[in-house]
Order: structure tokens, then sequence, then C-alpha cells
């Protein structure tokens, strides 16, 4: 597993040849500025929450890459309204895919899109894979759940 830090809370993972961004807030970034999106590989776009600051290069590098949107089911159907593909998941929820198993977790903040639109539950992610594991906490206040 090799993970890139892209600045705020933007992340770069290569996991099982896939490569997985998480909450790509770049281009609105200045301490990123040196990071051209049309460069970045992406089969797979994480997305704890809804906040600009989380999302805001999302669409343009899914249509671009075709890759796969994993969020809640309000931001995966947001997406998917915009013919990007998309993964819906719930709270305690899993999934295998195929760089490995993704379990959504809680979160403790708030989730809505720019727009004003709701983006649904706020969530983190665990990435279990042959090697390594990692937690995305995404924006959460501390919890119960991280014991």
């Amino acid at each position: 597993m090799k993970i890139t830090y892209f600045g705020h809370a933007s992340l770069g993972i290569e996991v099982g040849g896939k490569h997985i961004l998480v909450d790509p807030f770049i281009t609105g970034n200045p301490k990123a500025s040196a990071i051209d999106i049309n460069t970045l590989k992406a089969d797979y776009i994480l997305l704890t929450h809804a906040h600009g600051d989380h999302i805001l290069d999302a669409e343009a590098i899914a249509k671009r890459t075709d890759a796969t949107i994993v969020s809640n089911a309000e931001i995966a159907s947001y997406y998917a309204q915009r013919e990007i593909k998309a993964h819906p998941m719930n709270h305690g929820g899993s999934w295998q895919f195929d760089f490995g198993k993704v379990r959504y977790v809680n979160a403790i903040h708030s989730s809505s899109f720019p727009d004003g639109s709701y983006g649904g539950n706020p969530g983190g992610f665990v990435i279990e894979s042959e090697h390594k594991n990692i937690y995305i906490a995404g924006d959460t206040a501390l919890t119960y759940d991280m014991k």
C-alpha cells in the first residue's frame, strides 16, 4: 500500500494495482497548487462527506478517469444522477472491492453539498487490504467507536 498526501484531507492510495482518491480537494487548495488533477489516476474516489473542501474535484476526476465514487447513499445518488459510477454504502456495512474490503464507519460531523442539498450522514472508511489496513476518519469528532 502506497499513500500520498495531497493536502487538506486529500489522499491517494495505491493498493492491489488500483488507485484510490480520498476527498479530492485540490484545485481550491493553495497548498496543493503544484498538483495537476488531470495527471491523477483514480479507479475509486472515496468521499467522507459532501462539504466542498472534500468533494471539489471529485466530479471532474471521476468523469475523466471513469472512477467509481464510494460514499453514503445520498452522495452516491447525487453523482449517479450526473452519470458517474457510484457505489452507495451504509454505516457499519462493508464491501469487498477488487483491491480489498471497505467498511463504512461512523463519523460525527455535518454533510451538505455546496448547493445546499443534503449530503447524508458523514462517514469514514476502514480499508483492509492484503498487507495493510488504513482508517480514514474524515472530519469526525472523537467518538467512542474509535476505541
